[in-house]
């Protein structure tokens, strides 16, 4: 008989705020309750648990006798309750205050609804920096589990993995657990027997060892052909057997009791880190395939082993340089905890605010940094459009109940400039009581987000096409045979035929007020694709910014000298805004044309939020006729207008311009990876109106657009359900 080892069963269960209802309930149908089903019969086995705050609300408003469950077994002492940040933020991403209150607050939660006595809890994608330690303390938690590989970029051995070891920040001591990387890869995919023969090595090199499994629990049933594997064809079973068969020298425990009963094996001060695969993740796609290259090379290499611990991928803040479009979410994150943190004091100094209004944005705060929509590895990610429009909705919702705590008017309006995204460059928002735009001048005068506040929707969440390291794969045309269950690391499926052939780059973002001059014989094709040549310096050039504000309109002049095909000319574009009105102005001047050619001048415009292949989601022209759905290929030529309507969302979107018009559409489609495999995900539509520019006799040519936003269909709705519930 081997020697006696501990082994700890940590699951984090999760799913992300704004995922689809169906999602939710496949995975507590194939995945919480059955695991829960078949541990509670093994009444000598343990596990540590935890469940993200926003999972944990939903199941115990649609499955409380789930929850009632897990109450019962933690007062049982088989299951440990680990606490954790409410909404699942990454730690590092958002400020000390809302760590420590998001933390805080789930305990309390946690305390309140099971029961449960919370001293440990689970780190959200393991993301680890040093400073984060103190905070943890501060907010009453004692331990944590990370993954090895931290452990083992700090240069420690397995040898010095055998337990847990202490660490500190300003004074604050926390304990740390180091999940196995091999037992992740074991359970489930590997034999039961084959995790026994693993533990039983360890326990025979070092008796009375810790060995700790830590891991996404719905890895157990939800993650692809896991739930055949994991309960149809008996694998949980045969494990849970297993451990129980073993149990004379396998003692299944958990963190609170092996922190009670076992000292520290030593003290740690851990690199900034993650688990080894979101190193990689976050490094830039063309250093990722470098890196996976030289890593495939160096495994036949005899030192590859002893090498191995020291090398790793990026930084996991550098997902918001890697993707803009995360770290425009961040700076939206950022500036609505500030202005909370600003009420807050303001409060405190005697000022009169409704303290449950700022307690209720908090909680949108708090669901607006749910992680998932931040980033992107295995799982969807930012590419996601229902993920990043929850981001913002939950944190426009906190900006609309932060201005009532304020005590605004039914209509107002103001224009701010100040470095919102922290690019130490000065950006404008333009606000009033319907919506929120913010432009960048210094990046090509772009719209990069426009709030309706109402139905609390950013018509610009938008995701340009990027080259990926994973769609090296895709053109190899690699696929894994259907049915073989694996790791979501390992897998290779296309849930689409021709996706090889959907994979495009953009040049620009995707975003509105993207000055692009084309060739004159360009087709909508060309530009749809991203093949197309821009010809100029005005996408991405700096523009200089005039503010002008009166009590009831508010507008930014941004003007550009630049040039286009080499023809030096200035751009000076307007957006308007006026009080208790939804209707953007947009006035476009060019001086300084040549008057023996024309040039061929586009507005950009990609709108979020609005997807395609769905009747009741159109164009419509002039005399309200539908023109197609919104994935729709449009040629339009010499028309005054455009339209885009989405009924189930409730909003109307109509540009009209003050001349003849000629109008491309076309859907910006990604091709992205997921755990069930690669597929094409629409992010936005793309609607440019161009013109066959001809100066007047000065050398000028203008226009105006009117973009009127209309959402009475959506108000109506919530006004009908009110009198509906009401009645």
């Amino acid at each position: 008989m081997p020697q006696p080892i501990r082994l700890i069963l940590a699951l984090h269960n999760h799913q992300p705020v704004g995922n689809l209802e169906h999602v939710i309930e496949e995975a507590y149908q194939d995945s919480y309750r059955p695991f829960l089903d078949l541990f509670s019969r093994y009444e000598s086995l343990k596990i540590a648990l935890h469940t993200s705050g926003a999972l944990m609300e939903w199941l115990d408003a649609r499955h409380p006798d789930y929850v009632d469950r897990l109450a019962e077994l933690a007062a049982a002492g088989r299951i440990e309750i680990l606490g954790g940040v409410f909404y699942e933020p990454i730690l590092a991403m958002i400020p000390r205050r809302d760590r420590i209150g998001q933390i805080c607050s789930y305990t309390r939660w946690l305390q309140d609804r099971l029961g449960a006595t919370i001293r440990g809890m689970w780190v959200p994608e393991r993301v680890w920096e040093q400073s984060l330690a103190s905070d943890l303390a501060d907010a009453r938690i004692e331990y944590t589990v990370l993954d090895d590989f931290h452990f083992k970029n700090a240069g420690l051995t397995d040898a010095q993995l055998l337990g847990h070891l202490v660490t500190e920040d300003e004074g604050r001591v926390l304990s740390v657990f180091p999940g196995s990387e091999r037992l992740r890869y074991l359970i489930p995919f590997g034999s039961p027997q084959q995790t026994i023969d693993h533990l039983a090595a360890m326990a025979e090199q070092h008796p009375g060892a810790i060995a700790v499994f830590g891991d996404d629990g719905e890895k157990f049933g939800t993650w692809p052909e896991t739930k055949k594997h994991v309960y149809d064809d008996g694998w949980l079973e045969r494990f849970f057997d297993a451990l129980v068969e073993n149990q004379d020298w396998v003692q299944v425990t958990t963190l609170a009791e092996s922190v009670d009963n076992v000292p520290p094996v030593g003290k740690i001060f851990l690199p900034d880190s993650s688990y080894r695969e979101m190193t990689e993740w976050a490094l830039p796609a063309e250093k990722l395939v470098e890196y996976e290259r030289i890593a495939d090379e160096l495994k036949q290499n005899a030192h590859w082993p002893a090498l191995r611990p020291f090398v790793r991928g990026g930084f996991w803040r550098n997902f918001q340089v890697k993707y803009p479009e995360a770290g425009e979410m961040y700076a939206r994150m950022m500036m609505v905890s500030r202005r909370l943190e600003e009420a807050v004091h303001a409060s405190i100094s005697g000022d009169r605010i409704d303290s449950s209004l700022l307690d209720q944005a908090r909680t949108e705060l708090y669901k607006g940094q749910c992680n998932c929509a931040y980033w992107h590895g295995a799982f969807g990610g930012v590419y996601l459009p229902h993920l990043r429009n929850a981001v913002y909705r939950h944190l426009i919702a906190a900006d609309n109940l932060l201005d009532r705590a304020a005590g605004r008017g039914e209509t107002w309006i103001e224009a701010v400039a100040d470095d919102f995204n922290f690019d130490a460059r000065h950006e404008v928002q333009l606000a009033n009581d319907q919506l929120l735009a913010l432009i960048t001048p210094n990046n090509g005068g772009q719209l990069v987000e426009l709030d309706v506040r109402k139905i609390r929707h950013n018509l610009l969440a938008t995701l340009a096409r990027r080259p990926e390291a994973y769609h090296r794969r895709i053109l190899d045309g690699t696929q894994q045979p259907n049915g073989e269950c694996a790791s979501i690391h390992d897998r290779v499926v296309l849930k689409q035929e021709d996706l090889a052939q959907r994979i495009q780059y953009d040049d620009h973002p995707r975003k509105a007020l993207l000055d692009l001059f084309y060739d004159n014989d360009v087709t909508l094709e060309a530009v749809a694709s991203g093949e197309a040549a821009v010809g100029g310096d005005f996408v991405d050039g700096r523009y200089e910014a005039r503010v002008r504000r009166n009590p009831t309109r508010i507008q930014v002049q941004l003007s550009r000298q630049g040039n286009a095909y080499g023809v030096p000319l200035r751009i000076t574009k307007g957006l308007t805004l006026d009080a208790g009105n939804s209707t953007l102005q947009i006035a476009y001047l060019l001086e300084g044309l040549p008057p023996d050619r024309p040039l061929h001048f586009a507005v950009e415009f990609n709108f979020a939020g609005m997807p395609s292949g769905v009747d009741d989601r159109y164009f419509y022209n002039t005399d309200g006729n539908h023109l197609g759905e919104l994935g729709s290929r449009l040629e339009l030529s010499d028309v005054l207008s455009l339209g885009l309507k989405d009924e189930w969302l409730g909003i109307d979107v109509n540009l009209k311009a003050s001349r003849p018009t000629h109008f491309w559409t076309f859907p910006v489609e990604t091709v992205s990876q997921s755990e069930s495999g690669f597929e094409l995900i629409h992010q936005s539509t793309a609607v440019l109106p161009h013109w066959f520019v001809e100066p007047d006799a000065d050398g000028r040519w203008r226009v105006t657009m009117q973009m009127a936003i209309d959402t009475s269909r959506a108000e109506n709705h919530v006004e009908n359900k009110l009198v509906a519930a009401a009645t």
